[in-house]
């Protein structure tokens, strides 16, 4: 089990909605708010992280999509990437509905939170280096308010390495892989997946099969954390 280095974020920050420290960020989001007036296009908060207490289960994924997320203001909410995610957080029961359309459509989530290792909208979907490093605080004070035992979960290798990043730890020592499973000295587990990106689905890269059996895990390390 490798210990942990200080973090290159330092301390957590709050999550802030009014954030624009990413100047390239901010610019296209002024973009779409002038296109689509309906549309959110602000920096995306957690979900569920602060409402269900301190969830034993962290989902991470990559940053919002612009007709999803970045049009609802909820974490995969909107998109193609959505559909599956809540799929299944439902079967495993970490939601109370399979589907999640809106912000507003009522639906929670149960020991679980869903936060991005990037909060705004990335153009082309790809952000910067220098955007995840500025994200950074703010998805370490998601996870400084795990507790012990607790199962992170990183939806692609940007989620993954921005969680490395927040908490300290070298990358060469956690490689990603689909299914890989990390013990990290802080006391959480770390779980992999590839990203449930419409095109990852489609293509066949990961199967709806293949996403459960990850959150299956993640079940499983979290019943037995309970009976130690």
């Amino acid at each position: 089990m490798a210990e942990p280095r200080a973090a290159t974020a330092g301390r957590g920050e709050p999550f802030d909605p009014n954030c624009t420290r990413c100047p390239r960020l901010a610019k296209a989001l002024a973009g779409v708010r002038r296109e689509h007036a309906d549309y959110y296009s602000r920096p995306v908060p957690p979900f569920g992280v602060l409402d269900s207490g301190k969830p034993r289960l962290l989902v991470v994924g990559l940053a919002p999509g612009l007709h999803g997320a970045n049009r609802t203001g909820r974490p995969f909410t909107g998109d193609g990437a959505g559909g599956p995610l809540y799929r299944t957080l439902h079967a495993a029961g970490f939601a109370t509905r399979p589907e999640s359309v809106s912000a507003d459509d009522g639906l929670r989530l149960v020991d679980c939170g869903i936060t991005n290792a990037v909060r705004c909208w990335p153009p082309a979907n790809k952000p910067q280096p220098d955007e995840i490093r500025r994200c950074n605080t703010y998805l370490l004070h998601d996870l400084e308010g795990l507790p012990q035992g607790a199962v992170i979960l990183a939806l692609g290798a940007i989620a993954h390495r921005a969680v490395l990043m927040a908490l300290g730890f070298r990358q060469s020592e956690f490689e990603f892989g689909h299914g890989a499973e990390h013990r990290l000295a802080s006391g959480h587990w770390l779980l992999d997946s590839y990203h449930c990106s419409r095109y990852n689905m489609n293509t066949g890269r990961l199967t709806e099969a293949q996403l459960q059996a990850v959150f299956r895990r993640a079940r499983e390390l979290l019943q037995a954390s309970r009976k130690r």
